[in-house]
């Protein structure tokens, strides 16, 4: 039954149906091949959606648009610069900082190379980085905001394992810091070896100037995040101020933004949340299939009779989560993944916490990669290069993000110690 799903699924997808549609008519199919009943299809469907966490995936979304239209990412981008920009390959460093900030608000990679990626790139070819390097560096930095609280794929992970989104997010914390270390040394290695890049040093004045006019825009991710772990609202009321927040600095710190694009705004978020959200629909149907069917059991006895210990079998899990997230929309990857080869986690004793959050690192590698990579499509758009060239140029900073992955699997603490701490 399982691999009937999945088959057709592989099928449409080969033959370039949408992921969303393909998906769907695969769950369709085998439920007619197998005599399931069709008003199971609803049910699940509707059950799926009736959850208040998901309310803040639109909300984040529209946080993102929110942020790209009032002026507060170029005032990220330029408060980063007053810090980082002196050091070698300084505004490299700066294009991690801000993609560090800006996912502390807006959660989405895509959200971030598309707004912050425009200023990034244009800054460092301004400034002697090639294009093809500062594009790649740009989309490698898109993906702290997977894993940087308020991230919508912890929320939709955890949501799908029925575990705490709040200490998922919190466990975010220890991935972010790993690819921003990574991410920094190697950026530090190339520009020196190759000389990219001018030292970028400014006046007391200037620099203080700058970063008062910062403090608005930065200061976001910190009510943000204080918020949310020291329990005044949760995730989800957490969008919805990321929402307010942004508007306010936006329309009346900032003044750049323009009443009149709102409706594109909206409208935007609203379809790229409704494709998530469907992708989510269908993919609760199939976990539903893949259970019925035994599957789950199946993957978790087949890799608990390779290892059972932890380490081992999370380096096994992440080989395949990269796999996975090469060719599969991530949303979906992580529906239908969770599910699957949890079992096989909790059985070799891994956290909970440190499962999902490990997932969703891995997975974002996906976002970066051709063939589906959404993030790959973004920063060959906004950086007018083709892809290929991009990839080529990206190549440090996929052997630095699976380094990443490897120590995320060998030590745990990393994640479930800030899940800990800012939970208790």
């Amino acid at each position: 039954m399982s691999l009937t799903l999945l088959a057709i699924f592989v099928v449409l997808f080969l033959l370039g149906v949408p992921l969303a549609v393909a998906l769907g008519v695969s769950v369709v199919g085998t439920m007619l091949i197998y005599d399931i009943p069709l008003d199971l299809l609803a049910q699940t469907m509707l059950s799926s959606m009736n959850s208040f966490l998901l309310v803040a995936v639109p909300l984040f979304v529209l946080a993102g648009n929110v942020m790209a239209g009032g002026g507060i990412s170029d005032r990220i981008f330029s408060g980063a610069q007053v810090f980082f920009g002196r050091f070698r390959g300084g505004l490299g460093h700066v294009n991690i900082a801000a993609s560090a900030v800006f996912g502390g608000i807006s959660g989405s990679s895509v959200a971030d190379v598309v707004s912050l990626g425009k200023i990034e790139i244009k800054a460092m070819t301004d400034h002697k980085y090639p294009r093809p390097y500062a594009a790649a560096l740009t989309m490698a930095t898109s993906t702290l905001s997977s894993v940087m609280p308020p991230s919508i794929l912890i929320i939709i992970a955890a949501s799908t394992a029925g575990i705490s989104v709040g200490a998922a997010l919190a466990g975010g914390l220890g991935p972010a810091a790993v690819l921003i270390i990574v991410l920094m040394v190697v950026n530090f290695i190339i520009a020196a070896r190759n000389g990219y890049g001018q030292v970028q040093r400014t006046t007391f004045k200037k620099g203080a100037r700058t970063v008062v006019a910062a403090v608005p825009a930065l200061g976001g991710p910190i009510v943000i995040l204080v918020g949310m772990f020291g329990g005044a609202f949760t995730p989800t009321e957490a969008a919805a101020i990321a929402v307010f927040y942004s508007l306010l600095v936006g329309a009346f710190v900032y003044r750049d933004m323009k009443w009149r694009e709102m409706p594109k705004m909206v409208i935007d978020a609203g379809l790229t949340s409704g494709t998530i959200l469907f992708i989510a629909m269908t993919a609760n149907v199939a976990t539903y299939i893949f259970t019925i069917d035994g599957l789950p059991a199946r993957v978790s006895n087949w890799l608990l009779s390779i290892t059972s210990q932890p380490t081992l079998v999370m380096l096994l899990v992440g080989v395949i989560l990269v796999l996975i997230g090469a060719v599969m929309d991530i949303v979906a990857a992580i529906l239908l993944t969770v599910p699957v080869l949890m079992p096989a986690a909790m059985s070799a004793g891994v956290d909970p916490i440190h499962f999902v959050v490990f997932l969703v690192a891995a997975l974002s590698i996906g976002l970066v990669t051709p063939p589906v990579g959404v993030a790959l499509f973004a920063t060959s758009y906004v950086s007018k290069l083709p892809m290929e060239v991009i990839v080529k140029a990206a190549v440090p900073h996929y052997a630095v993000m699976a380094v990443a992955i490897v120590v995320l699997a060998v030590f745990p603490a990393l994640i479930t110690w800030p899940a800990q701490l800012l939970t208790q």
